[in-house]
């Protein structure tokens, strides 16, 4: 089953003090399946992570459309309503960084708890659920009742990456989620998402070690200045 279909999507930034535009990426085209991991390659500053963000709605795409297949029809993440984004954010596509943006004066549990509480999962189950996930991402017990806003940036990974996968999705984004982990941490993101694969969730990932998921790998895209090439198998 189809869960995404990106056509022709192309984004530019508006460099208003400069008078001119950014090119980030143009003419894109690629479908994504249920359980398919799509991985994309390039340089840097070739436009991955703006191309995931911009199938997150966190940017506006100045052309193309981005069809996605919800549990309740297809709809264009390119033109939905805010509204319709927040939603579908919180029942069926997550984005995973290298970056945690973390509150102030909550706890390290609290804040992976957070998914499981909002879809109706009792307090004490999604805690005790939150803790497990913390641990298997190496984070120390004695740090789950904790501010991560005092932890290092890979802590703040680690918790980072626990909250984001906790709840499996229809649709997972992730960019760059290895680029501060130690080994440990790294080889329990990969169970993760093979964990996640097996049960049907569709992915488009941008890695700093891209060998950690050579075995997920269904297919990749090549992104380059001014065009994209889509490699049929890996």
């Amino acid at each position: 089953m189809t869960v995404l279909q990106v056509e022709n999507l192309g984004k530019q930034f508006q460099m208003h003090h400069l008078g001119q535009s950014l090119h980030a990426f143009d003419s894109i085209n690629f479908t994504l399946a249920q359980g398919e991991f799509l991985l994309l390659r390039g340089p840097n500053g070739v436009g991955k992570s703006t191309l995931l963000r911009t199938l997150y709605r966190s940017y506006l795409p100045q052309e193309g459309h981005i069809w996605y297949h919800t549990t309740e029809g297809r709809i264009d993440l390119a033109r939905a309503a805010d509204v319709d984004i927040a939603l579908l954010r919180r029942r069926e596509i997550g984005f995973v960084t290298q970056f945690l943006i973390a509150r102030p004066r909550v706890a390290a549990e609290d804040i992976v708890a957070e998914p499981l509480r909002l879809a109706g999962i009792p307090a004490a189950e999604a805690t005790a659920q939150a803790r497990l996930w913390l641990a298997e991402f190496g984070v120390k017990r004695d740090l789950w009742r904790a501010y991560p806003t005092t932890f290092s940036g890979g802590e703040q990974q680690k918790v980072n990456l626990a909250r984001a996968l906790i709840l499996p999705q229809r649709l997972l984004l992730l960019d760059e989620p290895t680029a501060s982990l130690d080994a440990g941490a790294r080889a329990a993101l990969v169970r993760r998402l093979a964990d996640l694969k097996a049960q049907g969730v569709a992915m488009i990932g941008v890695f700093h070690h891209p060998g950690d998921v050579a075995h997920l790998i269904d297919r990749d895209i090549e992104l380059t200045a001014k065009e994209v090439t889509e490699d049929v198998a890996v």
